[in-house]
């Protein structure tokens, strides 16, 4: 499957917390040896084990607000005082080579995105390859479920991240796919078909 010449994509890909996404991704990585994982730069300061270049692109906050002046990136924010944002260039590079890039981003950053690749010329390949996917849990209960069960967050976060869920999910018609995480198999393999048929590997 991995080895066919296919259609380069930019997969931009979003999710209320607890839908699964990180999850899906990672199998989609481990299957699809052409996809590559976008890693995005912050100015905030590594955490724990993190490495620059693998979990993120650290960078001066100098630096940073450099490469905004240079038009560098596809979109960008600032949180908690920290820029993070997504360079064009590595996306360009991944293309040129064939192989496709996939994104994990928040629904504001999506539509940054959107609005972003909407404006590029036609025969632009990020234009040319793009797709952005919304991951859906099968309804709020299943959500608050998959929460709780997570174990990581105090009852008040879990009811801050199904409220923000909520806001996140009005927002899905403005993506061009909507896969539902009923089951992480059949999610998975609509995804994979999804990838599939956009690439031209069917």
């Amino acid at each position: 499957m991995c080895d066919m010449k296919t259609k380069p994509l930019f997969i931009v890909m979003s999710a209320p917390s607890g839908c699964g996404k990180s999850t899906l991704i990672d199998m989609l990585l481990q299957e699809y040896h052409d996809i590559v994982y976008s890693i995005s730069c912050t100015t905030r300061a590594p955490r724990g084990e993190e490495e620059d270049g693998l979990d993120y692109h650290f960078k001066t906050k100098e630096r940073f607000e450099e490469l905004i002046r240079e038009n560098a990136f596809i979109e960008y924010a600032k949180v908690h005082d920290n820029y993070y944002g997504t360079l064009k260039a590595p996306i360009e590079e991944v293309l040129a080579e064939g192989n496709s890039m996939i994104l994990d981003i928040d629904v504001q950053g999506a539509a940054k995105v959107r609005d972003y690749v909407r404006a590029l010329p036609n025969n632009d390949p990020l234009k040319i390859g793009y797709v952005d996917i919304f991951l859906l849990p099968p309804d709020m209960e299943e959500l608050r479920r998959r929460l709780v069960n997570r174990g990581t967050d105090a009852p008040d976060v879990i009811e801050r991240r199904l409220a923000n869920a909520e806001g996140e999910i009005a927002r899905a018609d403005e993506y061009m796919f909507k896969v539902t995480n009923d089951d992480l198999g059949h999610a998975y393999k609509r995804l994979c078909d999804l990838i599939d048929a956009l690439s031209g590997r069917m």
